[in-house]
């Protein structure tokens, strides 16, 4: 008779040991669904995207797609609607947005153009917004680089059916540069935004009392790069980033003449502008988040008025 050594009850103890197993594994089953029904699809989702690189910002500032903005798309165009028409309430025109954040509004105007599209991938590449000042004549050469235009999410705004200078003009006349203008966005498929330039900074009393009737802001701007001259790629890209401020609206050109240098240089002032901290803002935005400062100086036509 061989002696026992150890547990006189082996096969019990195993019995009651694999019971307790079971057990200890029914409870962390349970447990673990417990988690995931109180986190439901949209965290557990979350959950297994962790690590993974962050989004492009959503928001006011981030650079909305046309159509595929949906609901907030509209609401933020309804806020910067209302936000142009506070300004109007107590200013006629704006050239610069308040300091109080690092908000630039890059602006370009002339178009459209040969190097419209080229630009608009730049700007979709980069995440970056922008306004557009549209010829009505332009316009209708080619109705497809405007609605890419707003199908990007970019603002779209008037500069007059034939970039006539407005301080020359009878007030009859410059009205019917203005609503020109806006046909030819219509019958493009393309709302415009109450926003105005005159081209060549060119306007009168007259331009201002038109624009006050049609409830329109004028968009003046805080530096001229002068890339219209072709002044080569490297002063286009110096200009811009020494004058960049907060609240700065910049002026370059998609049209009205060979915009090759603008285009170049583009790619190099939104890094410039980004090293330095700026955010890149459509002058709706500029105009909502930084408006500009109360009881300017009248504004002064820079040429022919």
């Amino acid at each position: 008779m061989v002696p026992m050594t150890g547990n006189r009850h082996p096969r019990r103890r195993r019995s009651s040991s694999r019971t307790v197993a079971l057990l200890s594994l029914a409870l962390v089953v349970g447990a673990a669904a417990l988690i995931a029904d109180n986190e439901g699809p949209g965290r557990s989702t979350a959950r297994a995207h962790e690590g993974a690189a962050p989004a492009p910002p959503a928001g006011p500032h981030a650079h909305r797609s046309g159509s595929g903005a949906g609901r907030a798309g509209r609401a933020d165009r309804a806020a910067d609607d209302r936000a142009v028409q506070r300004v109007l309430q107590r200013t006629s025109y704006i050239s610069v947005g308040s300091p109080r954040r690092k908000d630039v509004a890059l602006t370009f105007d002339d178009g459209p153009g040969p190097a419209t599209r080229r630009i608009l991938r730049i700007l979709r590449d980069s995440h970056v917004p922008a306004t557009f000042f549209v010829v009505g004549r332009a316009v209708q050469l080619d109705p497809a680089a405007v609605r890419a235009e707003r199908q990007q999410g970019d603002v779209i705004g008037n500069h007059t059916e034939d970039h006539a200078m407005m301080g020359r003009l009878a007030p009859a006349a410059q009205q019917a540069e203005i609503r020109a203008d806006e046909e030819a966005l219509r019958r493009a498929g393309v709302p415009s935004w109450p926003l105005f330039r005159p081209p060549y900074g060119s306007f009168s009393a007259s331009t201002l009392s038109v624009l006050k009737s049609l409830r329109m802001l004028m968009v003046l701007w805080t530096v001229d790069t002068k890339d219209f001259s072709q002044p080569g790629v490297q002063r286009i890209v110096y200009t811009a980033l020494s004058g960049a401020r907060g609240g700065a609206i910049v002026l370059m050109h998609d049209g009205g003449g060979n915009r090759s240098e603008t285009a170049a240089a583009l790619p190099r002032i939104l890094k410039g502008l980004r090293v330095r901290g700026f955010h890149l803002v459509t002058v709706p935005q500029l105009v909502r988040d930084d408006p500009p400062p109360r009881n300017q100086p009248p504004p002064r036509s820079l040429s022919g008025g």
